[in-house]
């Protein structure tokens, strides 16, 4: 069963981020907790941990806004 990764809502008033670069390529092995993208929101970048192990399936692209809770891949 794929674990979906979602952008979080870091802030009290955050309502979207932008994926500053993923640090795990499409279809790698990822570990839970290691270091999966850098989030830009409020005008701070934050590295964004896997909540879960297995393949990684990117669906969002980096340099891209998003809204909190969308979805931005898998873990497979």
């Amino acid at each position: 069963m794929a674990t979906e990764i979602l952008l979080p809502k870091i802030g009290f008033s955050m309502t979207e981020g932008q994926i500053a670069e993923w640090l795990a390529s499409d279809g790698a092995q990822v570990t839970e907790g290691e270091p999966l993208y850098l989030l830009e929101a409020d005008k701070s970048t934050n590295e964004v941990e896997a909540p879960a192990s297995g393949t990684l399936r990117i669906i969002a692209e980096a340099g891209e806004i998003y809204e909190v809770g969308t979805v931005l891949g898998t873990i497979e």
